[in-house]
């Protein structure tokens, strides 16, 4: 039962988080994911060559997320989509939740805790969605969680917890690699606070060999999934892509002149201005991990979440340690303290009450997320050029748009392999830039789509292939409506 003004003020933040996170599902890649996951429900085995496109079909594909994929589609396949946003709603509060747990003894009221949790939360919502990257959120929480009590030397054994959780993550998402980084910081940390003075070398001699055993048990964990050692390279290898920097949004840094950002922006600007201006000095160790996910943030837009699992946390401690110092902190101080008092029974009743019109209202917008979901699809992705598509059985192969080639794989599949999805590492660079190639209508685009043999084509409305195939006496329009464009092939090359 929640009695204290903070935990009730705490609950609604979650609740809000929650209920923000309840949205119709506009990820190009889901619809792949969805698909992967009936394959591998279906088949009962987990693919290890392409089966979804023409262009790459039979070449390796590390299905790195197949765990999240299983549970996407078994989720879909009880709930439907309401329970695939509700369940990942509950991730992404719960994620939250830990980050809370962080430092809710160390800052001592509620509204300043809330603040500090909203504003950590709204940084992150652009990557908010039915994704496998929102386990990765969670687990990234979970570990700077169980890190962070080994670094205040407390819960020591907890810190074993993190193997079997890399077992999970390494079959959940390729994010598994910020696990090891987490874990190499903090021993990176606990060396420097002993070189700086901030911690005793007795300490460190507890410590340090205790957390180089989880590493190194974490770093064999890795090779528990399908694809075994290849696993160790294939993070790196993505990475390495320059060509998905360039065009894939989530790679490039973030644009802080867009709206989307700003919270981003607040949240790293404020952490360390009341880190400059508080009179507690901060260790350099959780110093340094900040600077870290700083720097991964503001080179790839995509390490937002993980800058502010560890900003937020800094934020609120030193937000609240300002705000003690204030004159007129002492209300306010006064009021974190009472709260400690005895609970009138109308005070727990009110409590109650809105506890549950908060629950009733996550109900709601759950049930009003569903209903959106329909219009969403149509709005977002060809869903009547496909139908068109189905009923006439138009000739293939065929040049889609990339962001709608998940879709066509979970509508069109297996009558339709698709010419490119979501899925870059697994066409490479050379097909991705022969992608932009005919879809921006460059020079080679006849020629490329002469190579690839290609039959239909279904793009934007407004692209620029779209208005050349428009006026080029080989190729029909069969369909158009306000965002697709089906054009065929009328004469044979």
């Amino acid at each position: 039962m929640i009695t204290s003004t903070r935990s009730l003020l705490i609950f609604i933040v979650l609740v809000v988080i929650f209920v923000t996170a309840l949205q119709p599902i506009t990820d190009p890649d889901f619809w792949w994911h969805l698909k992967t996951g009936e394959y591998i429900i279906q088949n009962h085995a987990i693919p290890h060559a392409d089966v979804f496109s023409s262009t790459r079909l039979g070449s390796e594909w590390i299905t790195h997320e197949w765990l999240s994929e299983v549970v996407m589609y078994g989720v879909f396949r009880v709930a439907g989509f309401a329970g695939l946003m509700v369940v990942f709603a509950l991730l992404i509060t719960a994620s939250f939740c830990v980050v809370y747990l962080r430092f809710r003894s160390r800052v001592g009221h509620s509204f300043v805790a809330a603040f500090a949790l909203l504003l950590g939360a709204a940084s992150t919502t652009l990557v908010w969605g039915v994704r496998p990257q929102i386990f990765t959120l969670l687990l990234a929480s979970i570990f700077l969680y169980v890190l962070d009590n080994y670094y205040r030397n407390e819960f020591g054994k907890a810190i074993w917890l993190l193997v079997p959780l890399m077992v999970l993550w390494v079959n959940l998402h390729a994010g598994w690699v910020l696990g090891l980084a987490l874990i190499v910081l903090t021993l990176c940390g606990l060396l420097l606070d002993a070189l700086l003075g901030t911690e005793s070398r007795d300490t460190l001699r507890k410590r340090v060999p205790g957390l180089f055993g989880v590493l190194i048990a974490c770093g064999a964990a890795i090779v528990v999934n399908p694809s075994g050692t290849r696993m160790y390279s294939y993070p790196f290898q993505t990475v390495a892509a320059t060509t998905f920097m360039r065009y894939v949004e989530e790679w490039k840094s973030p644009d802080f002149h867009q709206p989307h950002f700003q919270a981003v922006l607040i949240l790293l600007l404020g952490t360390f201005f009341f880190l400059a201006i508080s009179k507690e000095r901060e260790r350099p160790g959780r110093l340094l991990l900040l600077l870290a996910t700083s720097f991964a943030m503001l080179r790839f837009g995509r390490n937002i979440p993980f800058f502010s699992l560890v900003a937020t946390p800094l934020f609120a401690e030193h937000l609240w340690g300002w705000v003690k110092e204030q004159p007129w902190s002492t209300r306010l101080t006064a009021s974190a303290e009472s709260e400690t008092g005895k609970r009138s029974i109308p005070q727990i009743v009110i409590n109650s009450l809105i506890v549950v019109a908060a629950l009733s209202l996550c109900g709601l917008a759950a049930r009003q997320a569903a209903k959106k979901q329909s219009s969403t699809e149509e709005q977002n992705f060809p869903k009547a050029a496909v139908d068109y598509m189905q009923a006439h059985r138009l000739p293939q192969p065929i040049f889609n748009d990339y962001a709608w080639g998940g879709y066509l794989i979970w509508r069109l599949y297996p009558d339709y392999p698709v010419f490119i999805d979501g899925r870059a590492d697994v066409f490479g660079e050379k097909l991705v830039e022969q992608f932009i190639e005919v879809h921006d209508a460059k020079p080679r685009w006849r020629e490329l789509l002469q190579q690839f043999g290609t039959q239909t084509v279904l793009v934007e409305r407004d692209s620029a292939i779209a208005s050349l195939l428009t006026n080029d006496g080989r190729w029909q329009k069969v369909f158009e409506d306000k965002q697709a464009v089906v054009f065929v092939l009328k004469i044979s090359p």
